[in-house]
Formats: C-alpha cells, sequence, structure tokens
C-alpha cells in the first residue's frame, strides 16, 4: 500500500474506480476482496475534481453506517452521483439535481418520498401483482413467438417498463421510448448509447419534453396514477412546479426500470453460469429467497456518494468535514463478515441482508417491493413456460462505473410446461 504524505490510506491494488473501462468486463472482484481486506476505507485521487477525491467505502457494516447517518453524511451537499468532470461542471449542474429526490436530505427528502410511497407498500404491490402476471405472460409469449433473441430486451426489460408505466400514467406504448432514454440517461459512459458527448442531457432534456405532455394530460383528465398524484400533492406549503414535476418523473422513469431491468439479467446469467441452481429453482421454486440472492448478486447500483457534512471517525479513518464518500454496495455485497460464502451463487440463502437495496436509513430504495414482485414473477414465469430457455452466445456488459448492467444475453426460447 502507497504511504502517501497527506496520511491518508491509498488503494492497495491499482485500479481507477472512476474509469468505466475498469468496470467494462464486469464487477473487479478481486480487487474488492483486497480492498475490504486490506485497506477498506481510502482515499481515491482525483486531480480536477472538487475536493481532488474521495473516500471509498468497501465493507458492510461501514456502508450501512454511512448510509443510517444522513445527518452527517448529505446526499445535498454535492449530490448522490459520484462526479467524474471538472469540478466547475459539477457546480453548475448542482442547481438542477437537487430537484432530484434522490439528492434530498431530511426532512425535504421525507417530505416528497411521502408523496409517492403509497404506491410502492407491500399492500398496493400486492393488488398490482395480477397484472404483473399478466404482462410476465406476455411477454413470454412473443419471447416464444420469436423462438430466438435478446433476453435483455425481449424479457428483462419488459416487465419493469410495463409496470412502471402502469404506475405513473405513461401509455403502453411509449415503454421503448422511455426505455431508449433511460439506456442514454443511465449508460453514457457506453459508446453503443452515447450518440454525442453531451447525450446524457440531450436525453434528459427530451425525458423532460415527454414529462411536460403527461402532466397536461393529467391536469386535464386526472387519473388514479403517480403522475396524477404528483400534480395534486401539496408539498412545503404548495404545488410542484412544473420543473419539480419534470425531475421526478425522470427519478421514477429511469429508476423504476433501468436496475430491476439489470437484476432480471443477472439472474438469468447468473443460473446459466450455475445450472445446478436453476434445476434447484425449477424443481422447488425458493422464490423468497432466491429473489433476494438474485438482487445481490446483481446489485445493479454499483455506488453512491455522501458528502461528510462533519467531522467524522469511520473504520478508524479521519473524514473530514466537506469530503466525498463513496458507498460501494458491490463490493459490500460481497462481504464475507456479513454474508456467508458471498461469491457462492445459492438461490437458498437463509441470512441474505445485503445492500442492493442501499445499506438502510432515509434512501432505502422506495421500490425494493415493486422490484422483488418483478423479479419473483418474471423467473416464477419462465421456469414455468420456458424451462430449457438457453444461452446462444456470451453476455455483453455494459460499460459503466454506476451501474452494474447487462447489454444483451444471446438466447433461444424452448417452451415447455405449462403453456
Amino acid at each position: 500500500m502507497t504511504a502517501p504524505t497527506d496520511g491518508k490510506p491509498r488503494c492497495p491494488v491499482d485500479i481507477d474506480l472512476i474509469d468505466a473501462d475498469t468496470f467494462a468486463e464486469g464487477l473487479p472482484l478481486e480487487q474488492f476482496a483486497t480492498m475490504r481486506e486490506q485497506a477498506p476505507v481510502f482515499w481515491h485521487e482525483q486531480k480536477g475534481s472538487w475536493g481532488d477525491g474521495f473516500w471509498v467505502v468497501t465493507r458492510h457494516k461501514d456502508v450501512q453506517e454511512v448510509s443510517r447517518l444522513p445527518e452527517v453524511f448529505s446526499s445535498y451537499e454535492r449530490g448522490a452521483l459520484l462526479h467524474t468532470g471538472p469540478a466547475e461542471d459539477e457546480e453548475q449542474s448542482l442547481q438542477m439535481t437537487r430537484m432530484l429526490m434522490l439528492n434530498m436530505d431530511p426532512p425535504q427528502h421525507s417530505d416528497y418520498r411521502n408523496i409517492v410511497q403509497r404506491a410502492f407498500t407491500p399492500r398496493t404491490i400486492r393488488n398490482l401483482e395480477g397484472r404483473l402476471q399478466e404482462f410476465a405472460d406476455e411477454i413470454v409469449d412473443r419471447a416464444l413467438a420469436k423462438g430466438e433473441g435478446d433476453f435483455v430486451k425481449d424479457v428483462a426489460a419488459e416487465l419493469p417498463l410495463l409496470a412502471i408505466c402502469e404506475l405513473i400514467g405513461i401509455p403502453a406504448e411509449d415503454r421503448t421510448k422511455i426505455f431508449d432514454l433511460s439506456n442514454r440517461l443511465i449508460g453514457f459512459d457506453d459508446p453503443e448509447f452515447r450518440t454525442s458527448p453531451d447525450d446524457a442531457q440531450v436525453a434528459s432534456m427530451e425525458m423532460y419534453m415527454y414529462a411536460d405532455g403527461i402532466a397536461a394530460a393529467r391536469r386535464e383528465c386526472p387519473a388514479e396514477d403517480i403522475a396524477t398524484k404528483l400534480l395534486q400533492a401539496d408539498v412545503e406549503g404548495g404545488a410542484l412546479t412544473q420543473e419539480q414535476f419534470d425531475v421526478f418523473f425522470l427519478l421514477l422513469s429511469v429508476a423504476g426500470n433501468e436496475t430491476t431491468r439489470n437484476a432480471i439479467s443477472h439472474g438469468m446469467q447468473a443460473f446459466f453460469d450455475h445450472p445446478d441452481q436453476w434445476e434447484l429453482f425449477k424443481k422447488e421454486r425458493p422464490l423468497d429467497a432466491a429473489v433476494e440472492e438474485i438482487i445481490r448478486w446483481a446489485t445493479p447500483v454499483m455506488q453512491f456518494q455522501r458528502t461528510a457534512l462533519s467531522d467524522y471517525v469511520l473504520d478508524g479513518q479521519q473524514i473530514s468535514k466537506g469530503d466525498r464518500v463513496a458507498i460501494y454496495y458491490s463490493a459490500a455485497n460481497r462481504d464475507e463478515t456479513a454474508i456467508d460464502e458471498p461469491d457462492t451463487f445459492d438461490i437458498t440463502r437463509k441470512e441474505n441482508e445485503h445492500v442492493a437495496f442501499g445499506g438502510g436509513g432515509p434512501h432505502f430504495c422506495l421500490g425494493a417491493n415493486l422490484a422483488r414482485a418483478e423479479v419473483r414473477i418474471m423467473f416464477d414465469t419462465i421456469a414455468s413456460r420456458m424451462p430449457d430457455i438457453a444461452p446462444t452466445g456470451p453476455p455483453r456488459m455494459l460499460r459503466s462505473m454506476f451501474i452494474n448492467g447487462i447489454k444483451e444475453i444471446p438466447v433461444r426460447y424452448t417452451p415447455g410446461g405449462k403453456q
């Protein structure tokens, strides 16, 4: 390990965590293991950025500690996304990003979250399950009719898209538009999704324009959906502005489909890589345990950023007020001090305190109940109706330092079981 003059420990391996190429072939699991063992909290240099770097947190208990102390570790101060550009660019973007619930702290965050909380309660999701099953059957019907194709686009992306469109109030026929915009917003580090250096910004403006249209339609004709709830909400003594509605709409649209899409994609690939687990799943259907293991294994969001509002000692390291802190869920979910044999894909795992939905605290994933239901219903349906699904080529990973994504899984859809 380097012995820097500032006294801050550095990464014990040669790795750049803000370079998307580091993750182009998947998670650097061996490097994460070394970090957890030798320097679980270390300083990552980022020359030219705000503060010239950030702290990296890789252990399960430390990720939870940071997540549960919003009064110390702020999402609002510098935003929740780990900024990779010059400090002046970050400063300019903060004004807009701070309107995202993702980048708020309590009590403001609580006020906004309460607007849509009821749409994601266990009871609400249970009432939605019949509709989710209909969607899943339709998705499998279309896949079987094709015979072969891309599992990510044909199956994994479809159920989360249809579900979030139904909840928000987006016409089902527009789901392809939301899918494409999400790819451009989240996959801007991947050349396949980036049509210009500034296309993520262009895509966000296109999403805002689409949201304007949805808002106009709901003002004209209210419905039982989240868009209407947002427009009718009273926040801080008044209604949401159009700009606030737009950023809320963007967050729900993207977060509501991108993460679960990748959980389903990683889950299918994990079953391909561990055929014994697929046979066990088809035979015994340990649904709830399998869902948690799939989500842990996938950990679609690799990390989020917080900023220290005061000095704080974390796992023996002195964090100074103003320091940025990146909490790596993808590393924490392979922490053997918290999860037994974490590098084993085990769909019968009984103790599974993963942090794929966040490490607790106010930013625990709003859509966790919906995501669990979608993963459970989709794999239950695949196992029943096309149990012999098989890969026809290797998966292609998303080039991103933020989302642990799979772009494509070539497969053959083989019918069987209940039709």
